[in-house]
Order: C-alpha cells, then structure tokens, then sequence
C-alpha cells in the first residue's frame, strides 16, 4: 500500500480505493470522502500516516451510471425502470457511505447516538419501501470489497431486515429501531481482530471461539452508549436459533427478540447469496431453498414465510430460463403465489420497444430454473 501523509491529504478528497489506519484500520470508502473531521480526529490519536492502493482526487469517481452492469442498466431502461434503477443504486451507494462513517466514528471516537441514527433511518425506511423491488435488483450486482464486506453486508442485511417488518407490518416507530438494530447488528466485530473475519482460510477452533465473543461485545457496546434494550438484544441475539443451537446463550423460541429473529432470517439469506473471502455466492433461488428447509428448526417460521413472500421463492433480481427457452429476469413478486414472480423476458418487446413483463404461471409461462455463471457470461 502507498503511504500518505494524513496533514497533506486535501480535506473532503475522495479516494479510489479504500483508506486504512496502520494498514488494518479502515477509514473510508471509495464513495466517502475523507474529511476535515477525520484528519482533526487522525491528528488527535497521533495517526500521522494512512495508506491506500488508490489516490485522492476532487471528487468520487465511482459515481454514475457507468460503473453499473451495463446489461443490468440497459433490461432496467427497455421497462422504463432505468431513472428508478440509478435511484435505488445512489441509495445503496450513500447508505454504504453512512455505515463506512458510522463504524469509522465508532472505532476511533467512541462516537454512537441511537436517537442520531433513529431521524436518520426514518427515511431510510421509507425509501426501502418505495424502491424495494429495485433495491434487490440492484444489491445482488454491487461490488463486496474483499478488504472489508462489513459495510456491505450490514447494508443488505438491513435493507432485508426492513423489507420484512414491513410485510410484517410493523409501526413506523418499531421499523425504524428495527433498522438501527439491522444496522448495528455486527457492531461487536469492530472490537475484534479483522483477521477473524476478512481471512480465506478456515479458522481454527480457538479463532472460532474469539468470534463467537463479537455478539456479547456489541450488546456492551451499545448498552454502554444507553441504547434501547431493544435494539442491545437483537445485536445479543441474532446468532441464536429457535432450535438452542445459536450462540451466546443458546435461546430457544420465544425466549428469543423479535428483531433478532427478524436480523437472523436477513442476515443468514444475504450470507448465502452474497460472495465471501473463504466462498462464493450462491444464486438468490438456492438460498431460498435453503432457507425454506429450514434444517432442525432453525429458524421462525412466521420470518421465513414473510421472506418468501417477499422476496418470493425466485428472488427479485434473479436471472432465470423459462419454459420458452427464453431467458428473463424477475423485477417483481406475485403477492398472491411466490412460485410464480413477474419475469421480464429478454427480447420479447411491447410495441413503444420496452421489453415485455409477465406473470408467470402453473400452465403458462413458468420459471424452469435459475441461469447458471456461464450462462450469464
């Protein structure tokens, strides 16, 4: 990594690659600028240098549509999603943003306010709700920087966690703590060695213990800063299992919170279908499946169904083979039956030139199966 100088960086410059502390702290993001508040806090803790592979520039480059999968953008434009597409993305892209600054305020100035994160996920909320269908089409293709999934994985976790409060209808007042809890929920992680969990190699059983400990460490953490018991017990519980087989203190059932239950359903579906340093992903229809078998009772049912019919068995944003032989994407849920989702079929067009959507159906046209990798390619 390059060495900089942390009194010459320009305040609210931009860089290309993310931007550490003694090469293991991370500081900011790509799409975070790094601020006079930031170096003020560097200088107070005698950080004198950072270190980068990317360079500091005016403004974030990342932005814009052309960084987006260019097929994704283009099947968005033929339906007349592409303005609502490039909307959900800069969304995803700020809410990155504001955990890279939440975590980074946490790790080097103890700084943690619930009711400052409470106004700020009211409209978070709300923009979930309006954009949901174009939040997951968007999600799936977003980059997970090998250096640090954190941020990305608390912001898919969340945006899921908030999906289905709502289909379980939640008041505005328990969504919004929901989503802090979604938000926080690995907040215990930064009080560990990254090693522990950024490493592609497996862990040995005494590593594995350690990382069991970041749940407990974020309770303490955020009972410390005098949050709700609320939302102190779904960062306490989301690693247990309705079964007793979760960790720390192996809950079952009722003895379990509701948002812990919620963030465990959430956290679980984006871990499978999301790319990790020690795996690859698995696609959105597999682990569903996965999930829906719910193995030894792992999870409460009440969640898994609101998943499904949330997201639906084949997942918004999944590229799938229909019984034409044709190839589409699924854009939408069917509330009525999650088997079978709105698919947008490539190449068959309305007569303005926008690509067609369909309700898929037992006796018309169905999904056959989830595109593998090649044929995406």
């Amino acid at each position: 990594m390059k060495e900089y100088l942390t009194k010459d960086i320009p305040p609210d410059s931009f860089f290309s690659k993310p931007v550490f502390a003694d090469n293991n702290l991370i500081l900011a993001a790509p799409e975070m600028p790094f601020t006079q508040e930031i170096k003020k806090i560097l200088e107070e803790w005698d950080f004198n240098f950072v270190y980068s592979d990317g360079e500091p520039s005016e403004s974030y480059t990342g932005t814009g549509i052309e960084n987006y999968n260019e097929e994704e953008l283009l099947n968005a434009e033929s339906t007349g999603d592409g303005d609502s597409i490039i909307k959900a993305k800069a969304f995803y892209q700020d809410f990155v943003s504001y955990v890279n600054k939440v975590f980074t305020n946490v790790v080097l100035d103890n700084e943690l306010s619930f009711s400052s994160l409470a106004n700020d996920m009211k409209p978070a909320c709300e923009a979930i709700r309006e954009y949901k269908r174009f939040l997951l089409r968007v999600q799936k293709n977003m980059p997970t920087p090998d250096d640090n999934y954190l941020p990305s994985h608390t912001v898919k976790s969340t945006i899921i966690s908030i999906i289905l409060g709502s289909y379980l209808k939640l008041p505005n007042h328990r969504l919004i703590e929901l989503g802090v809890s979604a938000m926080l929920h690995e907040i215990g992680m930064l009080k560990l060695p990254n090693r522990l969990y950024l490493t592609k190699e497996p862990l040995s059983p005494k590593d594995q213990e350690i990382l069991k400990n970041h749940p407990v460490l974020g309770y303490n953490l955020l009972k410390s800063h005098d949050f709700p018991l609320t939302v102190t017990l779904a960062a306490l519980e989301h690693h247990e299992r309705e079964n007793g087989s979760g960790y720390p203190r192996k809950l079952t059932g009722e003895r379990i919170s509701l948002y812990a239950k919620i963030i465990a359903v959430a956290c679980s579906f984006e871990a499978l279908s999301s790319q990790r340093p020690y795996k690859e992903a698995k696609d959105g229809y597999t682990s569903m499946v996965e999930l829906l078998k719910n193995e030894d009772k792992q999870y409460d049912e009440t969640v898994i169904r609101a998943l499904v019919f949330s997201l639906s068995i084949y997942p918004i944003g999944l590229y799938v083979k229909l019984s034409t032989g044709q190839k589409g994407q699924v854009v939408d849920i069917n509330p009525e039956n999650p088997l079978f989702p709105f698919v947008q079929v490539f190449g068959e067009l309305n007569i303005d030139g926008k690509n067609k959507v369909f309700e898929t159906s037992k006796d018309g046209l169905h999904i056959v199966r989830p595109l593998t990798k090649e044929e995406l390619r």
